[in-house]
């Protein structure tokens, strides 16, 4: 878990950390330790006016996991299942 300062900086670092790891929301949030709304709102809202190139990262990353996001869903019931077993 990593402390961040409230503000332009914060949304900056966890856009940068998204974009470099290409991460989700969810695990951005759990690294930080912030919950997914702020980090969402962040890279959404407040990134927008700060850093538009990044801004634009950022979004492209989202997109990719919001496409993918039925395939992990479906990874993780497989996983759960094949423990049970």
């Amino acid at each position: 878990m990593m402390y961040l300062a409230s503000g332009k900086e914060r949304c900056v670092v966890l856009g940068l950390y998204i974009v470099e790891n290409n991460t989700t929301v969810r695990a951005t949030a759990l690294r930080f330790g912030i919950s997914k709304s702020t980090v969402h709102k962040d890279v959404t809202q407040s990134l927008k006016n700060i850093n538009r190139s990044l801004y634009l990262d950022v979004k492209s990353v989202l997109e990719k996991n919001k496409e993918e996001r039925h395939l992990r869903g479906g990874e993780a019931t497989k996983k759960k299942y094949l423990v049970r077993k």
